[in-house]
């Protein structure tokens, strides 16, 4: 028999949101939230893995060493839009090493964690990488870049509010 105790909601893509600080050399960040222009983002975890097949076993162990999580994001150019202002700078000066850091929160709108409308999320350093710009004839412009997670993701809250973000107390 079907357990039919526990309701079940289904969670849409617009409840995983990423914000971008575009203010990264700034004394507090400027949370902009990503989507105007980007029609599809996806969290690629990149595991890096060791394959051992011991002497005494027919088949392998892979274990998991560690995550290089990248996010592919196309989106199409809205001159004055934030994320896409700053990523454009970068473009403009072919930013590398820390000209290219920012930070990313990634907020799990289908967790609210208190009743303030606060949400699970995690803020992340990374940085971008421009891959293509321009399109094809008679198409929107469009700009290509991926999103390179840095390092351990620090937990936390976000509220909406006041786009704060709160890290976790450490256990």
């Amino acid at each position: 028999m079907a357990d039919t105790s526990t309701t079940y909601v289904k969670a849409k893509r617009k409840q995983l949101m990423a914000f971008l600080n575009t203010t990264p050399s700034g004394q507090s960040p400027t949370w902009n939230l990503m989507g105007k222009g980007i029609t599809g983002q996806t969290i690629n975890y990149n595991p890096q893995t060791t394959t051992e097949t011991y002497i005494h076993e027919e088949n392998a162990t892979i274990s998991i060493d560690s995550y290089q999580p990248t996010i592919n994001t196309p989106q199409t150019v809205y001159a004055g839009e934030p994320c896409f202002e700053f990523v454009n700078g970068l473009r403009k000066k072919r930013a590398t090493g820390d000209d290219a850091v920012t930070e990313l929160l990634l907020v799990n709108a289908f967790e609210q964690t208190e009743t303030d409308g606060s949400y699970s999320a995690e803020k992340n350093a990374c940085s971008i990488q421009i891959d293509e710009f321009g399109g094809d004839a008679g198409k929107p412009l469009s700009i290509t870049y991926t999103i390179n997670l840095i390092g351990d993701p620090v937990q936390g809250t976000f509220a909406a509010s006041s786009k704060t973000f709160t890290a976790a107390e450490s256990a």
